[in-house]
């Protein structure tokens, strides 16, 4: 069976893709999974097709309906050819993994072709020791981290001997909408939208007016937290709090290091906090560190985080996460603290009473000249994300992966830096701006020391940052 797609772009995605007018705003994606041998390249191609016929917005392109009478409409790619977005090369000398990350960056830093679906993969082949690696690059409007994991389950065994999964599934169809097609199904789908949107409010109604004559003083309370709660989610950014890290160019640089994944989540834990709370205060004290080095300390940067959004029922792939703008204490020396710190934080924020409406805050933003919120983008000083991978190891055509790198866009900050655990390892891929980093060996070294202190805190002796080779 065929999943379902929802042809209507979401406000979220939309946004992002509006945003790459300018492409330092690009939402790319890349990842760069290490093998130990080349994985037999029959399993693998049979593996992507079943994975993009169950996820058939890997198949499809994007159309906006004449006349703007919509918003933007995934529609099925009539010239699909997974030979075009499955590739293989050679490493080129001397052939390390050094060479697969410079690939991976070059791939990365190139705009997709919008006559073709959003994604391409390539498989390098004749790596020292007889390894190989697969470089993904995919649009964030298809997949979050999350989803490709997902995704990534259709591609993968537990064990190297790969599985028989069965029949492939039915192929979506390629039947593409022309314009006079497109305008009245956007129409309707504006029609139906508005209906439903009213069906709601009207279900609410009667609830709302009694919440009203019973509690007046705490309904209009509640009105104006959700107010104000909104001007959170979108107040302006007119500077960036890094007084180093604040120049952009359309150049980044990949850097992936590897973090024992227990001690991190012990080290949370010891502090009361989570993973994601230990690894943003990992974070937080290595650029404190990087702007130590350049003699300008700071007290407070600004990063933005994903929320997910994803529920139980929700399909494979797609893009279910908001982003939030918090203002991380990276100056407080104590790695406990500053993990309390950010914990609170990070739960304040993921009880925004507006977050379940990010949709509808996008909408309104889509309205704003791309100039606007792109700049506010651009005075973000960082993007941090951390996703949750395969605890135990996974297997690619017969080819075991001994690492996950994921590689996150910029999207106007200074920099991404992105965890994925894999295999009790948490793999972490880091992507700077040329300009707003301007000493990257010191910014790793920063951020390396940054996670040492913060593995300290797992009671585990001689803890070390590590990268990969």
């Amino acid at each position: 069976m065929v999943a379902s797609l929802d042809p209507v772009v979401r406000e979220a995605d939309a946004f992002a893709l509006r945003m790459e007018g300018d492409p330092l705003l690009r939402s790319t994606i890349v990842a760069v999974a290490v093998l130990d041998r080349a994985p037999d390249r029959e399993v693998l191609t049979q593996r992507i097709e079943r994975a993009t016929r169950l996820a058939p917005a890997f198949r499809s392109v994007l159309a906006e309906p004449p006349l703007r009478l919509g918003p933007l409409r995934w529609v099925p790619d009539a010239d699909f050819d997974l030979d075009w977005h499955l590739r293989r090369m050679a490493a080129p000398a001397p052939h390390t993994l050094d060479t697969v990350i410079e690939f991976a960056r070059t791939s990365g830093m190139t705009a997709f072709d919008p006559a073709r679906a959003l994604w391409e993969f390539t498989l390098v082949e004749g790596l020292t020791g007889g390894r190989a690696a697969l470089v993904m690059k995919v649009h964030h409007a298809l997949t979050d981290g999350i989803g490709g994991i997902q995704l990534a389950q259709q591609l993968v065994d537990l064990q190297r001997e790969p599985a028989d999964l069965g029949p492939m599934p039915e192929a979506p169809s390629t039947d593409r909408p022309g314009p006079a097609r497109l305008a009245l199904d956007s129409v309707g789908d504006n029609v139906n939208r508005t209906l439903d949107l009213a069906a709601s409010r009207l279900r609410r109604l009667p609830g709302d007016l009694a919440g009203l004559a019973r509690d007046p003083i705490g309904t209009l309370r509640h009105g104006i937290e959700f107010t104000r709660s909104v001007r959170r989610m979108t107040e302006p950014v007119t500077r960036t709090l890094s007084p180093v890290m604040n120049e952009r160019r359309l150049a980044w640089r990949y850097q992936p290091f590897d973090v024992p994944f227990a001690e991190i989540r012990a080290a949370g834990r010891s502090a009361g906090g989570t993973v994601n709370d230990a690894f943003l205060a990992a974070v937080a004290g290595g650029l404190a560190r990087y702007h130590e080095h350049h003699g300008q300390p700071v007290e407070h940067l600004r990063v933005t985080m994903p929320v997910s959004l994803r529920q139980a029922d929700d399909p494979a792939g797609g893009n279910r996460i908001t982003l939030a703008r918090i203002v991380l204490p990276v100056g407080l020396a104590d790695p406990a603290e500053r993990i309390r710190a950010i914990g609170r934080l990070s739960q304040e924020w993921r009880r925004e009473p507006a977050i379940p409406y990010s949709s509808v805050i996008a909408g309104a933003l889509n309205l704003l000249p791309r100039q606007v919120t792109g700049g506010m983008l651009k005075h973000v000083d960082f993007l941090a994300s951390d996703v949750p991978g395969f605890p135990d190891p996974v297997y690619v055509g017969g080819a075991r992966v001994l690492g996950f790198y994921p590689f996150g866009p910029t999207i106007g900050a200074g920099a991404n830096i992105t965890l994925m655990s894999y295999n009790g390892t948490a793999n972490i891929g880091v992507t700077t701006d040329v300009a707003a980093v301007q000493a990257p060996e010191r910014f790793i070294d920063a951020l390396a020391e940054g996670f040492e202190e913060v593995l300290a805190l797992s009671g585990t002796v001689a803890v070390t940052v590590t990268r990969p080779n």
